[in-house]
């Protein structure tokens, strides 16, 4: 299932890899990660600590399409996703941000 593009880069480990990298606490939530490996779904959801008013929501959230990192969503201000993907190695040509309006292949 996993595309390897170049010698070594693998789509879903690199993406599974730097979304895990967004999970932790703040003063006023816990970010858990989601994994669906079969799927190659992989998100992150911001649970409230203190205000029971507001929903969780997702704050990032991408998956594997052929050759492509679709980012679905992304509200990582400080470090977004496709900045981190390509630090890893993923050329930017096979990232797509859909969140941004950008065409989803097939």
């Amino acid at each position: 299932m996993d595309r390897v593009i170049g010698e070594k880069l693998n789509l879903s480990s690199l993406t599974r890899h730097e979304i895990d990298l967004y999970a932790g606490h703040t003063h006023d939530a816990v970010l858990y990660t989601l994994f669906d490996d079969q799927q190659q779904r992989y998100g992150v959801v911001v649970v409230p600590r203190h205000d029971q008013d507001r929903p969780a929501w997702l704050t990032v959230f991408a998956h594997i399409q052929g050759e492509y990192v679709i980012i679905e969503e992304d509200s990582a201000v400080d470090s977004p996703l496709h900045e981190a993907l390509m630090a890893g190695g993923i050329p930017r040509e096979n990232i797509i941000l859909a969140y941004k309006g950008e065409a989803v292949p097939g």
